[in-house]
């Protein structure tokens, strides 16, 4: 959300967040959020032309490397992450950011020290848990104050969050045994699961995507 608001949410409302945890046996495991405006390109490489749109500034090149090796620096600071990447694709407007966890509730630090270091003001955070022994994943997920930051956006700030989506991919070494979210997606392989939803059903707290997964060696 950062990235998105900070560069290019300004330029399209059809974009996709997708976020993708591959989890290891011991509780560590890897991070990806990407940023996908690829159904958006023409329109995203055209405005990209402009100096502002909407009383706003458009980002250009530069300033999304900038915003992305910012938000890299400061992952890389965080103790239990490492291995931060990032990459981004000019063509289909798509960037990515990626890194390593010593344990999944390292995610949850670091989602606090990230906010704090943007002076970005939210009262509660998506929380990650892994417990080990009885192999059980857990997502928690509180959009409290999403919805009253959204209301204080103009009308046509609002309109960006139309067609977007978020995505998340949990993959694990483990068998699924059971997925207490029922709109989640099992794979044919039943070792990671899927769920997709509109970003304003988050926003406006008509979906949930917090989920409980257990797990079986």
């Amino acid at each position: 959300m950062i990235f998105i608001l900070s560069t290019c949410s300004l330029l399209t409302s059809c974009f996709e967040i997708l976020e993708e945890v591959d989890m290891n046996p011991d509780g560590s495991g890897k991070m990806s959020l990407t940023i996908n405006l690829s159904q958006s390109k023409n329109k995203v490489s055209s405005i990209m032309l402009l100096d502002s749109i909407n009383g706003h500034k458009i980002p250009k090149k530069k300033d999304i490397q900038k915003n992305l090796e910012d938000l890299s620096a400061k992952l890389k600071k965080i103790k239990g992450i490492s291995k931060v990447t990032y990459h981004t694709d000019y063509t289909q407007f798509i960037a990515t950011v990626s890194f390593n966890f010593d344990h999944v509730s390292i995610l949850n630090k670091a989602s606090k020290e990230i906010f704090t270091a943007y002076k970005i003001k939210v009262d509660d955070v998506p929380a990650y848990s892994y417990q080990t022994s009885k192999k059980i994943f857990k997502y928690e997920y509180n959009n409290a104050s999403a919805k009253t930051a959204f209301n204080k956006l103009k009308k046509d700030d609002k309109e960006i969050f139309k067609n977007a989506t978020y995505t998340s991919i949990y993959r694990f070494p483990y068998t699924v045994q059971q997925i207490k979210n029922t709109k989640s997606t099992l794979s044919k392989s039943k070792k990671s699961v899927m769920q997709k939803t509109s970003i304003l059903h988050l926003i406006n707290n008509t979906a949930n995507i917090s989920n409980q997964i257990q797990l079986v060696p």
